[in-house]
């Protein structure tokens, strides 16, 4: 066989290579070949003052990790992927460098979606209590008028009325108005004056006429309030987010005219309950019993308390009727919340002709239960007559 020759020249460079580059040459070429596998701890060794490691080595054939070198030991590998090092998806954004794709896509997010923001508000003082209060009496005092109890049925009717001005007086003091007691206060009052006038109306107290116009005028407010809750409550439109009154989504402004009808309502119906205690014997028995008897003289007897009586209830029925329809051509009395104006008219109108159509449905019955009353009043008189 014949043998190859090697030249003098490249034995002689080989040769006076230093042992160190001949061994660093040699693991060069071997990682070319193998896979490098690291471990927690790889050996090194030292010639002439100069430290090698095998990982070190290798390294610049392979891209798969690093190593940290302390002293002629290297302890641990700090293994990073290519990915890692050229994209910024898994990296932290530094204090005034560019930001990440994930951070540019959230604020992009934010500055084009504008998501609507609902608050809660504080609901648990005193006022909603007093008013609370005045829900729960209302039912009593219904049940007591029926069964004939007019004292206990007056008293009561007293905490509810001297609360219901209480209740506005400390919110308006110390700045406790909610959205919740502007739409719940009212909403007590009404439920109060229902629960009264339907009473009375059974005793024979109340004129029929008048209570089909109380009792429309409050139902009618009653329909247009639920529908104006449910337009105005942001999405989603669920029964808890319907009855949950910590989320407002209108508030209620009753007018001035409105105001005064239900003082004039409560005057009424509290002679009503003072002349009914004139037939209720633990009244007229007790300490009070003498000043119930010498008012109804000085208002001229029984004949005098019932001219006033019917006087009270003109001036009712005709500021119920005023108040009721202003609140179908009125704009300031019920305030939707937002911020589309288009949508808040569009709700407004149609709120305003439920009222509308509700009401004058009660007006009309008012109407006609007065007429056949008055006939019959006449037909009364013919009978007597002859």
């Amino acid at each position: 066989m014949a043998a190859t020759r090697i030249p003098s020249a490249t034995i002689a460079l080989a040769l006076s290579q230093p042992i160190e580059q001949r061994a660093a040459s040699c693991f060069r070429r071997a990682a070319t070949s193998f896979r490098p596998v690291y471990s927690r701890a790889s050996c090194s060794w030292a010639r002439h003052g100069i430290s090698y490691t095998r990982a070190h080595l290798c390294l610049n054939n392979s891209q798969k990790g690093h190593i940290q070198r302390h002293g002629a030991f290297s302890t641990s590998i700090i293994r990073k992927s290519k990915f890692d090092e050229t994209s910024s998806w898994t990296s932290k954004p530094q204090p005034g460098g560019p930001l990440s794709p994930t951070a540019k896509l959230a604020t992009t997010l934010k500055s084009t979606l504008k998501l609507p923001t609902v608050s809660h508000e504080n609901i648990y003082n005193l006022p909603n209590f007093l008013t609370l209060t005045r829900l729960i009496a209302t039912p009593m005092v219904g049940y007591l008028i029926i069964h004939n109890h007019h004292l206990y049925a007056f008293s009561l009717f007293t905490y509810a009325a001297v609360s219901d001005l209480l209740d506005g007086w400390i919110a308006r003091k110390w700045k406790l108005q909610t959205v919740v007691g502007s739409v719940v206060d009212p909403m007590a009052d009404k439920f109060l004056m229902t629960t009264l006038v339907t009473c009375l109306a059974v005793n024979g107290s109340l004129p029929m006429p008048l209570f089909a116009l109380i009792l429309g005028r409050d139902a009618s407010l009653a329909i247009s309030a639920l529908y104006y809750r449910y337009a105005s409550l942001p999405a989603p439109k669920t029964m808890a987010r319907y009855w949950d009154f910590s989320l407002p989504s209108a508030e209620v402004h009753p007018t001035t005219i409105s105001k005064f009808n239900t003082f004039l309502q409560l005057s009424l119906l509290g002679t009503l309950l003072c002349t009914n205690l004139l037939h209720d014997p633990s009244a007229t028995t007790s300490a009070a019993g003498g000043l119930l008897m010498s008012i109804q003289d000085m208002l001229g007897g029984e004949q005098g308390v019932r001219t006033m009586i019917q006087g009270m209830s003109a001036v009712v029925a005709s500021t119920t009727i005023y108040s009721g329809l202003e609140y179908t051509w009125s704009k300031k009395a019920v305030v939707i919340l937002g911020g589309d104006e288009a949508l808040k008219k569009k709700q407004g109108f149609r709120g305003r002709m439920i009222m509308a159509s509700g009401f004058g449905s009660f007006i009309a019955l008012a109407a006609w239960l007065w007429y056949n009353s008055e006939a019959e009043k006449e037909a009364e008189k013919v009978i007597e007559e002859k």
